[in-house]
């Protein structure tokens, strides 16, 4: 599954212009807590959360992501935006809730990562 098909699948808008959506992800973990996420990460991943910060660019830096969907609705201020794009992390938003994204993903065969 590329992450074009994840922006179909959740009805999400690309954050970007520029985003490399042709990429092959392997898996996906969902958290709102940095410290699940920096635990449960161990391969490249698609990050689902609501956390909207610069952290969660940062946290990128330390892990292998391939992308992150902000959910709910929320979207990241643009300085945000703009360190994600400098990394070349595509981001991209739905209006979907974090368990609905995660259960249509699941349905369409994206796996869980290893914990």
């Amino acid at each position: 599954m590329t992450l074009r098909d994840i922006v179909e699948l959740l009805e999400a808008e690309v954050l970007y212009e520029g985003a490399d959506l042709n990429r092959e992800v392997p898996c996906a973990f969902a958290s709102d807590l940095i410290s699940d996420i920096l635990m449960c990460t161990k391969e490249p991943t698609l990050l689902l959360t609501g956390l909207t910060n610069n952290q969660v660019i940062r946290l990128a830096d330390m892990i292998d992501l391939i992308g992150i969907v902000f959910v709910r609705g929320k979207k990241p201020m643009q300085d945000v935006i703009d360190m994600a794009k400098e990394r070349g992390l595509p981001l991209v938003a739905t209006n979907m809730t974090l368990y609905r994204s995660s259960g249509i993903l699941y349905n369409a065969g994206l796996r869980s990562c290893r914990i």
